[in-house]
């Protein structure tokens, strides 16, 4: 009976032993239980962006796709994916009448237009239309 003990008692010895042993994987390494921290730092600004223009107006620089007596519709310089129309305030308007009477811009004549961004009317538009066709 004493045996038995004794082997009770290695038994129970050994899987506490071997408890130890083995490798139990640490709680923090769960990616389920443990929390993910992330790190919140103020944003680095490099350069403020100062508008030019007014606020509520902005100046849209490109080429000439159609153009007549309400609205003008223009392709940009920088990106030739970017295609605005604008429509004329009555002052442009009769500016646009005055160019369209002496032969109007043309396909590809570079125009810069002055626009109000709340109702995408044009304001103001420069640029020397070319020879009529």
């Amino acid at each position: 009976m004493t045996k038995a003990l004794t082997c009770v008692g290695l038994g129970v010895a050994g899987l506490c032993a071997l408890a130890f042993l083995a490798p139990v994987r640490a709680a923090a390494q769960d990616p389920i239980l443990t929390p993910v921290i992330v790190g919140e730092t103020a944003p680095i600004v490099v350069k403020a962006v100062t508008p030019k223009a007014k606020p509520g107006t902005q100046k849209f620089q490109g080429y000439v796709i159609n153009a007549n007596s309400v609205q003008v519709t223009v392709r940009a310089r920088d990106n030739a994916m970017k295609i605005q129309t604008f429509t004329l305030n009555e002052t442009t308007a009769a500016k646009m009448q005055k160019i369209i009477d002496k032969g109007g811009y043309q396909h590809g004549d570079k125009i810069t237009v002055y626009y109000d961004t709340r109702t995408q009317k044009a304001l103001k538009f420069k640029g020397k239309p070319s020879r009529p066709l």
